[in-house]
Formats: structure tokens, C-alpha cells, sequence
């Protein structure tokens, strides 16, 4: 079949696209999640969106690709316990979109599928193995190996937010201090940035911001990278040493140095990629160093739909 359906729960909204298998998004469209209102609505939702891109195709599509948050069960039928998601514990999302929809269905962590939507579809079809680092709210990933998802014993492989390049290090959503998440993940890197620019009064980062550090956001600072301000340079240059430090122990792990970098930290582009790049070099053992890269998905938000879909595609037939 040559359509399958891709989705995207986040507690906002829930994003769904028509994909065809070798052309990638054909039609895609949101609507609000409206998680407040119980999880039998929020499906309710996903069906709607689902239904509408149904009545798109040219030829029924062979089933449903679901990304969420939450404990995703190792046969990608079950969601447990998605933050933001009020009174959300355990829910077969295979069955319970099949009733609505009589598509079949198969669910899976959002980030596990922008990696593999960067792979079918992106910048990660150069690789055969690679790790996708998702920089965004937290920091998250996923590993294709050999073209397939690597998913761990229990299917949650690839929390690499959460490894630690610091332990006298800040806090952040982990009970270990200084980990990745703690420099990269968007509302800490802010507020490291907001304590550095709160030191140096003549900046136009402090003129601009002073007292309203918290609408400072990772985008913010590479606006001013761009108009030359050399304290956003500084400050996105020390995020990306700390994620290639992060990289060094990821490529160690797990015999993979092809890196790809998503998310919207990730669209400051070369002022983080660079100096994470350099940093990786310099201390990743030679076998490892050798024919490294370190490249940006441009996907955005797609990548993790068209990964969905792509999950429909290929694990659906099987």
C-alpha cells in the first residue's frame, strides 16, 4: 500500500499527515489536544484527525503510525503515564484507535520516531547507523542501527538527556545532577544564558531582557548571533561544547559516530554544531574519530510524523 496515516500527540495539539511511502507528506493538519478533557476525548481527537486524512487518499492506507509521550510498551501498543496528560495511566492505544477508526495501529516514543523519520525521509538516509540528538523543551533521541530502530530491553533506549557530563553539575528533569538536559534541554539553557547576561549590563541581550528573562528563549540568542553580539556567541558556543561531551559518550557507547542534531535549540545551527564538533574530535578515541559527522535534520516537526508513518509502513506489514 502506498499511504499510511502519521500522528503526533504533544499536550497542545495533535498533528497528523497523509505520507506516502516514497513522496513522504501529501496532507497534514492539527488540532488541540484538549488534555484536560479526559483520555477517551483526547482519542476521540486523534480519530478525527485520522479520519480526515482517510477521506485524502487515493487508496485506503495501510494503517496508523502514533508518536507520543509516556511509557511506550515494547509492542508498541501501549502508552502509560504521558506528563501533561491528566488522569492518563495505561491505555491500548492499538485497540482503542481501531474501534474508532478500523485502522490498524502502532505507537512508539516520538523522538525513537523522528529518528527514524530522518531516516526514511531526511537527513539521516545518508546513514546506515546513526544517533538522532533531539534538542528541544528536554533532550531526547533515538538510535537507528543498521537501518532499524534500536530500542533497548524495554524500548527505552536513547534517554540521552539524561547522561551525565557533570555531577557536581545543575539540576534538571534527572535525579543525577549535570546532565545533558541540564545545559541543552530549552528552559535550562535559558537560564544560564539570563544568569550570564545578567553580568554584563551594557550588553543589548540585558537592555532587551532585563527583568524579562523569562520570555528569553534559545531563538533569542541566535538572532543576536546572527547581528554579531559576541555574549550569544559565547553562550551558544559553551551549550555545544557541552553536547559534544555528550557526544563522545554516546559514540563510545554505542560504536555509532554518525550524529544527527534536532530540535528547536538545534536550529542555531553551526554556533552550537561547530563548537560540538570540535569538542567530539578531540576526545573521541581515533577508531571512533575517524569519518565522524555531526549534521543538522531540517525536518523539524515533520521528522517525528513521517517517522510514524513510516513505522505503519514497515512493522505493519510484518
Amino acid at each position: 500500500m502506498s499511504y499510511a496515516i502519521g500522528v503526533d500527540l504533544g499536550g497542545t495539539n495533535i498533528k497528523y499527515a497523509l505520507v506516502h511511502k516514497t513522496k513522504g507528506i501529501e496532507f497534514q493538519n492539527s488540532i488541540s489536544t484538549q488534555a484536560e478533557k479526559g483520555v477517551d476525548h483526547i482519542i476521540d481527537r486523534i480519530a478525527t484527525g485520522i479520519k480526515e486524512m482517510v477521506e485524502k487518499a487515493s487508496t485506503p492506507p495501510i494503517g496508523v503510525g502514533l508518536g507520543s509521550p509516556g511509557t511506550i510498551s515494547l509492542d508498541r501498543k501501549w502508552v502509560a503515564n504521558p506528563p501533561n496528560f491528566p488522569g492518563w495511566e495505561k491505555v491500548d492505544m492499538t485497540t482503542e484507535i481501531y474501534k474508532r477508526t478500523k485502522l490498524r495501529a502502532l505507537v512508539d516514543n516520538d523522538a525513537n520516531l523522528a529518528a527514524l523519520g530522518s531516516s526514511r525521509f531526511g537527513a539521516g538516509k545518508a546513514f546506515d547507523s546513526f544517533i538522532m540528538v533531539t534538542l528541544g523543551t528536554g533532550v531526547g533521541g533515538g538510535i537507528i542501527l543498521n537501518r532499524d530502530l534500536f530500542r533497548g530491553a524495554s524500548g527505552g533506549a536513547g534517554e540521552f538527556g539524561h547522561v551525565t557530563i557533570d555531577y557536581h553539575g545543575p539540576l534538571s528533569n534527572s535525579k543525577v545532577r549535570g546532565c545533558i538536559e541540564a545545559f541543552l534541554g530549552q528552559r535550562f539553557m535559558s537560564r544560564f544564558a539570563a544568569e550570564r547576561i545578567a553580568q554584563d549590563v551594557e550588553n543589548p541581550l540585558f537592555k532587551r531582557f532585563h527583568n524579562l528573562y523569562d520570555t528569553l528563549e534559545p531563538v533569542h540568542l541566535f538572532e543576536a548571533a546572527e547581528d554579531g553580539n559576541e555574549l550569544a556567541i559565547e553562550i551558544l558556543h559553551k551549550a555545544g561544547e557541552k553536547l559534544g561531551y555528550g557526544i563522545i559518550n554516546y559514540c563510545h557507547v554505542l560504536d555509532i559516530n554518525k550524529v544527527v542534531v534536532s530540535g528547536g535549540v538545534a536550529k542555531a545551527g553551526e554556533y552550537i554544531l561547530e563548537p560540538a564538533r570540535k569538542t567530539a574530535l578531540a576526545s573521541l578515541l581515533p577508531t571512533f574519530a575517524e569519518d565522524f559527522e555531526l549534521i543538522y535534520e531540517p525536518l523539524g516537526n515533520d521528522a517525528a510524523i513521517l517517522g510514524a508513518a513510516s513505522l505503519a509502513f514497515e512493522y505493519l506489514d510484518k
